[in-house]
Formats: C-alpha cells, structure tokens, sequence
C-alpha cells in the first residue's frame, strides 16, 4: 500500500474510532446497517464468499432464504465492527450487561486451581468484547492478532487492548506457537483464547466442520497436546435485548478430550476435530453470526492448495 494511501486509511481509522464512539448506540447500529444494506447489494467478493459458505453449511435453503441469510450476516458482521469501535468507550459495567456467557464453571475450577486454560474460537460473535469481559471475569488474557496493514492501525489495536484491557498479544508471526507455549508452561492461570477456524496453510488440519470438509488451525490442539492444559470449544452469537439494542451470547462449551495414545499428530486431529464439532453445530444452527468471508472449505481451494494433503494422504 503506498505511503499516502496508508497514512489515509490511519487517518479514516481513527475518525470512525472517534465518531462513532460519541454516536448513540442505537444510531450507531442503525448507521452500520444501511451500511452493511448497501454493501449486500453491490454484492463484492467478500459478500459472494459469505454466501458461499453459509450455502455449504446450510444446503437445505433455497436461493431467496440464502440471499435473506446472506444480507442478515453482513449486518452481524458489521455489527461487529460497531462493537469493536466503540468498545473503548464503554465502562466494564457496560460490558457486562451486554454479555451473557454460560458454561464458564469448568473453566473458572481450572484457573481458581491456578491453571491456565486454551479456548478455541471461530470467527463468531465478537471476539473483542469477549476478550474484555473475560479480562474482567476470568484473569489475564494471552491472544494472537493478525497483522493489519497500516502498521499504524495494528499498533492502535494493540495499544488499546493492552493497555486498556490489559492483555497479552502476540502478532501472528514466525515463532508465535513458541511463545504461546512457554507462557503455558509457566502455569500462570491464564486465559488463552485463540481464533482457529481457517487455515490455509500446510499446518492446517483437515477437519469436518458442519458437514463439510475444511482446514482449520492446529494450534490450540497443539499446545493441549503438548501441555496437557484444557482446551474448550467457545462459540459466540449476537442476540437482540431490545429494539435497539443488541448483546452478546457466549457459550464455553465442555473441554474436549485429547487422546492420551497415538502419534502427535493424530492427537492434534482428533483434538482438532472435537473442536470443529462443537464450532459447526453452532454454526449450522446460527449460520449468520459467522463471519467468515474467506475461503475455509476444501472444496472451495485451487488443486494446488490442496496438493499437501491430498500428497500426504
């Protein structure tokens, strides 16, 4: 991206930071959803690939309820965005009337025992606003973020949550896995919630997620596997609490079991895909607060994307 376009895209960044943070929140709401209306109907790549999969995921609709599903996940997913912005704003009392989560209790027995606990994630709900209840509630949350370009809009993001929520978060890079690793073998009780439904990747595992084969991350299987710290599915999905306002539902699903026998690698996948199982029953019954507008499924990857596993199998 050239210099100037960067510096004004940070620019663009920080005003809509700003603005919206001092909008009303249901006018901040109702801006996004013309918002997310208009985008539907220009209908780019992003909201094509959305459709796509909701279609693999959800076979069984016709054209005009998977074009209805279509246009109600890209309002959640600019929801989320809405969220996202104005989350430096809100006190933790806020947060906390805006989230509901269920299922926490095995969770909470590990790190009140001073364990550190592994969440599998899928890009659902709001991650976010999660991350800050649980920062809240839980203990000391220990993440990975995707670099964003500008790098200067990726310190912004970095800033607030460490600074503001008080987090640890590690740039998805060369060496990442590591680190991760050696916080979990301090045995601090910390909270590690890591996004791992899509990887392209040579390390992704192939896994069946809602009735379609997918390649998903490796991660937190791997580090269960070689840690022994408990791994629980986390799935997440907006829920109205009124007409205009709108909150979040999250549900810490049981840890998963991690076979004891067999090579590594065959831990990783069965781990892997207890994982995917919880993720795409919630996804096959909420397909709109996935907001996955990438390509995540086999079937949808060029035969040289596909080539490392088909070449091992």
């Amino acid at each position: 991206m050239p210099r100037l376009q960067e510096r004004a895209s940070v620019l663009a960044f920080r005003a809509g930071w700003r603005a919206l943070r001092l909008l009303p929140a249901p006018l901040a709401y109702a801006l996004f959803d013309v918002v997310a209306s208009v985008v539907t109907r220009r209908d780019g790549s992003s909201v094509q690939r959305l459709r796509s999969n909701y279609a693999r995921v959800r076979p069984d609709l016709g054209p005009a309820e998977l074009q209805e599903l279509t246009a109600d996940g890209v309002r959640r997913a600019f929801r989320y965005y809405v969220e996202a912005f104005r989350l430096p704003a809100l006190s933790g009392e806020q947060v906390d009337d805006l989230v509901h989560i269920t299922g926490t209790e095995p969770m909470l027995a590990e790190l009140e025992q001073g364990r550190p606990v592994l969440a599998f994630l899928g890009h659902t709900g709001n991650w976010d606003l999660a991350g800050a209840w649980c920062a809240r509630h839980l203990g000391h949350v220990v993440t990975v973020a995707e670099r964003l370009r500008p790098e200067e809009m990726f310190q912004a993001f970095l800033d607030f949550r460490e600074g503001e929520l008080g987090m640890t978060i590690h740039p998805a890079e060369r060496g990442t896995f590591g680190a991760l690793l050696a916080q979990l073998r301090t045995g601090d009780p910390v909270v590690m919630p890591l996004l791992s439904d899509r990887d392209l990747s040579a390390s992704g595992v192939e896994v069946d997620l809602a009735g379609e084969r997918a390649r998903v991350a490796a991660g937190p299987a791997a580090l269960a596997v070689e840690t022994g710290v408990p791994l629980f599915p986390v799935t997440m999905r907006h829920v109205r609490r009124g007409r205009h306002r709108w909150g979040l539902d999250i549900t810490v699903h049981p840890a998963v079991d991690v076979p004891a026998e067999g090579t590594r690698t065959q831990r990783v996948a069965a781990a892997t895909q207890a994982c995917a199982d919880a993720l795409g029953a919630a996804i096959r019954e909420h397909p709109q607060d996935w907001h996955m507008m990438q390509r995540v499924f086999v079937a949808d990857l060029s035969a040289r994307r596909r080539a490392p596993d088909e070449a091992a199998a």
